[in-house]
Parts: C-alpha cells; sequence; structure tokens
C-alpha cells in the first residue's frame, strides 16, 4: 500500500487542522520537501513485516447456529490440534475473540471488524498449542470488549448457561458462558475493568486476572497498555493453575512484561489455609446496588476459610470507594487513543504490531454508525476530554493510580490476601432491544467498582464461586500481592475443596 505525496489540498487541510497559516507558495515548497520523506515510508512498505510464523495447521471454521450455539456463546468453530503431550494434553479451549488465532476470523464483537482474518496467532495461542492444549473456537465478546454486561456484541446477546435470558457477563462472556456450560474445560479471557472476573461471577466459574504482565498480551488487541490483562477462565482451580502456568513468562515483544516471576502453579495449591491471614475489606461490601445475599454469602466464605484455619480480620482502605473513579480516565482516554484512533494500537511503544489489524480496523471511521452504544459512548467521552482539557487527567489518574496500589499494599504487607465480593450482584437480566441507551450502559457498567482498581494497581485477582441466589452464582474474590497468584491458588483450592459451592 504505497503512501502518495499529498495533493495542494491536502497540504490545505493538513496544516488547517493543525492550526498552521500558510501561503500558498509555502505550501508547495513544504510539499516538495515531503517527496524525500515519503520515499522513506515507502521503502518501509516495500520490506517484509517481521511476524513469528503459525506452528499448527487450522481451517477458518465456521459459524455455529440453533442449538449448537444455544448461548450464542461461539463466534467461530474451528479445532486446532496442539502437540500430542504436555501439561494441557487432552484439554479443550474456547479463545476469546479479541486474541488472534491466524487463519481464524476475528470481530471482536463488533460489526466494523466483521471479515477480518488475522494472520499470526498470538503468544498464548502457541503457548497452550505447545501444551497439549485443543483450540475449539473462538468464544463471543462484547463490541470490543467494553462491556461488564453480555448484551454489546453486533450478533446479539450472550446468555448466562445457568438461567437464559440473564447476563453471562463482560466482556469474556461467550468464554465464561462456554466453560460453565461445560462445552470446554478452559477459556481464554481478557481484562481491563474486570472482564475475566466479571463473567467468572455472573457465570459461577474461577476466573484469574494475574499480575500486570505476567502473561503477554502479544498477538491480543488492546484497549489500553496500562490495563491490559489476559488470564485463564476454567471450571476448577487446578486446571486454572495449569493454565496460568503454561501462559505466564515474558515473550521479548509485550512491553508491559518486567521484572516477570514465574511459579509452577500446579504444584503449589496443597497447604491449605491454617495461619494464613486474610483481610476481608470493608468498603468492598454495601455499595448502593449491593445485593443483601451476595453480601451474605461473600461474607459466610470469608467465615468459612476462618473455620479452616485462616486468620480472618475485617480491615477498612478508605480509598476503595473511590478507586473506581481513578480508572475512568486511564480506561476511556486509554482506549479511545490506543484502540479506536490508534487504530487498535496507538504508538510509542515498543510491541508486535499486527499491521493487517490496524488496516482493518481503520476502517471504522467509514463506519462508526454501526458501533455499538457501548462503544460509541466511551468513544465521545474519551475524544471530548482529549479535545476540551487535553491528557492532564490521563496522567493525574495514572499518578494517583500509584497511591491507590500503595493503599492496598500496605494492608497486604500485614495481610496474605484481600477478600470482598468479586461483583455486587448477581447476573441481571439482559435488556430488550428497545431499551434506553441509559438502561443499556447502566447493564454494562454497574457491576465495576470492586473489580477495575485491581487492573491499574496491577495485583493478581481472582473470581472464586461461593454460593446461588435464586439460581444465580455469587462470587468472592480474592486478592493477592503481586505476582503471588500461587497464596490466591492456595486458598481458592482450599476453598474448593470445603464443599460443593452451588450448595453453601
Amino acid at each position: 500500500m504505497a503512501v502518495q505525496l499529498p495533493t495542494m489540498e491536502q497540504m490545505r487541510e493538513i496544516a488547517e487542522q493543525c492550526g498552521i497559516t500558510l501561503s500558498d507558495e509555502e505550501l508547495a515548497e513544504y510539499r516538495e520537501n515531503f517527496k524525500g520523506n515519503i520515499e522513506a515510508y515507502n521503502i518501509v512498505d516495500r520490506m517484509p513485516d517481521y511476524l513469528p510464523q503459525v506452528k499448527y495447521p487450522r481451517t477458518p471454521g465456521y459459524r455455529p447456529e440453533g442449538e449448537e450455539n444455544k448461548y450464542n456463546a461461539w463466534y467461530v468453530k474451528s479445532v486446532i490440534k496442539g502437540a500430542s503431550g504436555g501439561k494441557l494434553a487432552g484439554k479443550t479451549v474456547a479463545v476469546k475473540d479479541n486474541v488472534m488465532v491466524a487463519g481464524v476470523p476475528m470481530m471482536n464483537g463488533s460489526a466494523t471488524m466483521e471479515g477480518y482474518v488475522p494472520d499470526v496467532d498470538a503468544t498464548i495461542i502457541t503457548r497452550l498449542l505447545d501444551a497439549g492444549a485443543e483450540i475449539r473456537g473462538k468464544a463471543h465478546c462484547e463490541s470490543f470488549c467494553l462491556s461488564g454486561g453480555s448484551h454489546t456484541n453486533s450478533t446479539g446477546n450472550v446468555h448466562n448457561p445457568r438461567k437464559m435470558g440473564y447476563s453471562a457477563g463482560g466482556s469474556s462472556s461467550g468464554s465464561a458462558a462456554l466453560v460453565a456450560a461445560g462445552e470446554v474445560d478452559l477459556a481464554v479471557g481478557g481484562d481491563q475493568g474486570g472482564s475475566i472476573r466479571m463473567p467468572a461471577a455472573y457465570c459461577g466459574i474461577y476466573g484469574m486476572k494475574p499480575t500486570h504482565g505476567l502473561v503477554p498480551y502479544t498477538g491480543i488487541m488492546p484497549i489500553e497498555i496500562y490495563i491490559d490483562h489476559t488470564g485463564p477462565m476454567t471450571a476448577n482451580v487446578k486446571d486454572n493453575a495449569a493454565m496460568l502456568e503454561v501462559m505466564a513468562g515474558s515473550d521479548g515483544m509485550d512491553p508491559r512484561q518486567y521484572d516477570v516471576k514465574t511459579h509452577p502453579y500446579a504444584d503449589m495449591l496443597d497447604g491449605g489455609v491454617s495461619g494464613m491471614k486474610i483481610a476481608v475489606v470493608k468498603e468492598g461490601f454495601g455499595h448502593a446496588n449491593s445485593e443483601k445475599d451476595v453480601d451474605e454469602k461473600v461474607s459466610t466464605a470469608a467465615e468459612t476459610l476462618r473455620k479452616m484455619g485462616a486468620q480472618v480480620e475485617e480491615v477498612s482502605i478508605p480509598l476503595h470507594a473511590e478507586a473506581g473513579a481513578v480508572w475512568l480516565p486511564i480506561g476511556v482516554e486509554g482506549l479511545t487513543q490506543t484502540m479506536m484512533w490508534g487504530d487498535g494500537y496507538g504508538n510509542s511503544r515498543q510491541d508486535m504490531y499486527v499491521t493487517s489489524l490496524m488496516d482493518f480496523h481503520h476502517r471504522w471511521r467509514d463506519r462508526a454508525n454501526e458501533l455499538a452504544p457501548t462503544v460509541k459512548y466511551l468513544t465521545m467521552l474519551g475524544t471530548y476530554m482529549r479535545e476540551y482539557y487535553g491528557l492532564r487527567y490521563y496522567g493525574k489518574a495514572v499518578n494517583i493510580s500509584r497511591k491507590v496500589r500503595a493503599a492496598y499494599d500496605k494492608v497486604l504487607g500485614e495481610a496474605d490476601l484481600l477478600l470482598m465480593p468479586t461483583v455486587p450482584m448477581k447476573a441481571t437480566k439482559l435488556p430488550g432491544p428497545d431499551v434506553s441507551p441509559t438502561e443499556y450502559f447502566t447493564r454494562a457498567y454497574e457491576m465495576l467498582a470492586n473489580t477495575s482498581p485491581f487492573d491499574y494497581t496491577h495485583h493478581p485477582a481472582m473470581a472464586i464461586p461461593c454460593g446461588l441466589g435464586d439460581g444465580l452464582p455469587i462470587s468472592m474474590m480474592l486478592v493477592g500481592k503481586h505476582y503471588d497468584e500461587p497464596t490466591i491458588y492456595r486458598a481458592a483450592y482450599a476453598f474448593e475443596q470445603a464443599g460443593d459451592w452451588t450448595r453453601m
């Protein structure tokens, strides 16, 4: 795709956009000087794009319909067989549809991306296949992953397998639904505001958001580098730990990765919680939209851990009550600059840029009316802030994020884990087709208060099912020190062994 020298009219438009006044003679001279620089771009254009080789054969697959896709959780079914043996041999995997799988369609929940086929495998895809897993296809996710509800995918709602007509949570909606329905053993999720943990909570499965950078994000469509995470979603703790063990570790391309510390997670589950110090965060309970049975079941789960030998004490972290507000400028302005105006990547960082995705996604500007209301809303909000206030609030929020992180670290200096509800409520009814924008947005963002802070403080956090209310799952969240996933897993495994969570 050769770069063309701009016309004089284009030169005038560019100058006006930059707020620069030049005469026609000056513009012509500027244009003449562009020639050598344009040729440099074309030298780059003629060079090969250095991307990793695809190791395992696959087909594009097909779109399942009817009873084969009862919950609208699948986007594409395509079997990709991995190595003949390994830590995940015999395990089946669904891949969230913001993760690149070469040769298999990817739409990231949006009509504007439909038709895109990646030419590269994400690092984690190669690692899962190398470990013997078998990929069964791509799971639907929310439109550009910008919803905690499961009603924004352009193909329609993703339903909760535990109660049709109810939200599966988001944005890793299809991943959670397919694991909960028993259609796959494992699923890849992504988490920028809670998008692994929220659907795990709604569907009653285990979802781990690892420490920021522990798992490489290479080959996954970013939202915002400061809060991008990917991790495992499973039906039990042992599978979750084994999956993380395979996915974790530096790949030499992801700038989110620094001082990465990995562990043999699946070999560190035993030991119980006796003597473990668990801090129940007071501000994680009693939100304006908290449901009584959610708070009560999570409190009962904490008491169960106490009876198992843990030292469980309530603590107050006042900043947690405002921590969700700090997420907003980072998440909204970051996604606007990186994912939308930045064609999925933005710039100014070392990364593996998948230019085929950037070229395809650039076209959203011509199809903006097809974007989901959530994407329109957040893109407009982020653009408004950038145009009228610059980037000061993004920068200030990042500065404040270190203060919030320190508040959690202070408690974690004395305790092994923090405990609170993953989300304040159980799965809600899916909104109807004629719902107002306000209700549409409410169903998308009402559940983020406890999950979103740990995306920018970068602590590992896991959703663990701990009971039912009206037939819908209730989930507690355990939060650990950076790179201390083993302690979370040890407590989660002990709790899992304590009894059937559906009867608690």
